[in-house]
């Protein structure tokens, strides 16, 4: 299990980056690879460094697996094994289709010189981060494939970075972009699944909570 989970690990980066690049550079002429973005030790600094960490954590678990180190929890069970492989496959799938569906608009990091269009049809009219939705996903298999220590703590600091990239980063770079078009989106999609995070004027404070 272990090669396979390396494979889909090689073939999910390979496509949803490099493959994924090329495309964007074929069609525009900008490879839309931005990086990490704030000065250092910012949080928009920790949220890029936070996701180059994870990466390396969850391509690690697999190598763990390979090198027979035991799992830290009592997930190594064939179908377990087998419901993180069809997660997986179903995670880089759904990163493919949300990242082609951004078009010309598609990016990776944030640029506060470029605007962009605002993308709000097909997946991005379920959810407002389908991308990290799919790319969350495909960590979370990887994770039920090779249940080892690496790839425990890389699907938890990957949750944490993706959490620091949207709300610190490109939430923010978004409304000052988009302005009451993207506070209008906000109102009506929910973060990353349907109707959950949907940020409607007033309603923290009618709840007295906070999202």
């Amino acid at each position: 299990m272990g090669w396979l989970a390396l494979g889909l690990f090689v073939l999910y980066a390979g496509i949803g980056f490099g493959w994924r690049s090329w495309v964007q550079w074929r069609r525009t002429g900008d490879h839309g690879l931005r990086g990490f973005s704030g000065r250092a030790l910012s949080a928009e600094w920790w949220a890029g460094l936070s996701f180059g960490l994870a990466t390396l954590l969850v391509a690690l678990g697999p190598v763990d697996a390979i090198a027979g180190w035991t799992p830290v929890v009592t997930l190594e069970r064939p179908w377990v094994a087998a419901l993180g492989t069809a997660l997986t496959l179903a995670g880089i799938a759904g990163t493919v289709w949300t990242q082609l569906a951004m078009g010309a608009s598609w990016r990776v990091g944030v640029d506060d010189s470029e605007r962009t269009d605002l993308v709000t049809s097909g997946p991005f009219g379920l959810a407002r981060n389908p991308i990290f939705t799919m790319m969350v996903l495909t960590v979370g298999g990887l994770f039920l494939m090779v249940p080892t220590l690496s790839s425990l703590l890389g699907l938890v600091l990957f949750v944490v970075a993706v959490q620091l990239q949207v709300r610190v980063v490109e939430e923010p770079y978004l409304r000052r972009t988009h302005g009451q078009g993207y506070a209008d989106y906000l109102a009506s999609v929910g973060r990353f699944v349907p109707g959950v995070g949907v940020d409607r004027p007033g309603a923290g404070e009618r709840a007295g909570s906070v999202r």
